[in-house]
């Protein structure tokens, strides 16, 4: 497609989640949508069927696998990956790799950096995080929001070795400076959690988001919907936790039935959020252990946990570019769109099939 090309979508453009929201076509005009017809227009393209706005995977990790920062090839084959399952838009929830370059790639999906991991000394996975005691965390959190694209991201909770178990990492006057310092700076923070005794301090000091949020009780949901907190469930990384605790039985017997409980009441967990009107969003953990392009199963495991397939829906499309403070498919945006074969909203699974990517108004996948 020529860069004086016009794309015709049409069919049904899914604008929004209501009714009136849906759009019988658009055009694609210079990279950008809009519903006006193009007067003059002759080399126009024509794509049929369901089309979205980009997906969205608000926790993945582009740059990173299991063992520490990977080569820029590395980071492409990831990005790409992603792309062509329709995710065109990337919240990384941390990366110790500059991932720079590909904001000057139009080929690549856009992404929205937290910088680099936050964690307390030898309580994260190596070679992932700035491993720091509490009296450095403002600094570490000031450097990192400068970095970033308006997130910061700290480890709340990880495995005590004493312990033999998880346990929240910071005093909660730590993350309160830091959190506060974040903010002042205009950017929002996350924190991994997986257990329960980080979360209260971490939601009252004025945290953003939580990533996993396994360890959410009924006594903490409250307070999580009070102050607008969002979760970032990640249940296909969550699916990973019996073979983890599998691993660590012999020597972390406590820690290993821990994450067995998690796992266990995982679907419970999402969906009391959920209905106590707590914002859940898609996001994967890929690029960890877990490989990208995983988005479609998320949305799947987010219905299976007993949030409406619409509402699953929006929370890697509208719901989620309006939280990121990014466009969807309004007039003058730029036309990044998947179109699919069957209506998404019937089916989430068709997500999984996308036929046509358009990526700043070029075809790509």
């Amino acid at each position: 497609m020529s860069d004086h090309a016009v794309l015709h979508v049409k069919g049904r453009v899914l604008a929004g989640p209501q009714d009136d929201q849906v759009r019988d076509e658009l055009w694609v005009v210079g990279g950008r949508v809009t519903y006006d017809r193009p007067a003059g227009a002759r080399d126009i393209r024509t794509v049929e069927g369901w089309a979205l706005p980009g997906l969205v995977d608000a926790h993945c990790h582009v740059g990173l696998d299991a063992h520490g920062p990977v080569p820029e090839d590395v980071s492409e084959k990831q990005a790409l990956t992603d792309r062509d399952a329709g995710t065109l838009l990337l919240r990384d929830a941390g990366s110790p790799s500059d991932t720079r370059w590909i904001d000057d790639r139009e080929d690549l999906p856009k992404i929205i950096r937290a910088g680099r991991h936050i964690a307390r000394t030898r309580r994260y996975i190596r070679n992932y995080a700035w491993e720091i005691e509490p009296e450095d965390l403002v600094a570490y959190v000031a450097q990192e929001a400068r970095r970033g694209d308006g997130w910061v991201k700290l480890v709340g909770d990880w495995i005590d070795r004493d312990l033999g178990d998880l346990s929240a990492c910071w005093p909660r006057e730590a993350v309160e400076a830091a959190i506060a310092e974040a903010h002042r700076l205009g950017a929002r923070v996350t924190a991994h959690c997986f257990s329960e005794d980080s979360l209260q301090d971490l939601v009252e000091a004025g945290i953003d988001c939580v990533e996993h949020a396994t360890g959410l009780t009924e006594d903490l949901i409250p307070l999580f919907a009070e102050r607008g907190v969002a979760i970032v469930p990640t249940l296909v990384n969550i699916a990973t936790f019996p073979k983890l605790a599998d691993g660590g039985e012999a020597k972390y017997p406590r820690w290993s039935a821990h994450m067995r409980r998690l796992h266990e009441r995982r679907y419970d967990t999402v969906r009391a959020a959920y209905d106590a009107g707590i914002p859940v969003y898609v996001g994967t953990d890929a690029g960890g252990s877990l490989p990208h392009g995983l988005v479609a199963a998320e949305v799947a495991e987010l219905v299976t946990a007993g949030i409406p397939p619409l509402e699953a829906l929006s929370a890697t499309t509208w719901a989620a570019r309006q939280w990121l403070g990014r466009p969807g498919l309004t007039e003058g945006a730029p036309a990044d769109l998947v179109v699919y074969d069957e209506d998404p909203r019937a089916d989430v699974r068709a997500l999984a099939a996308p036929r046509r990517v358009v990526l700043n108004g070029r075809v790509v996948g």
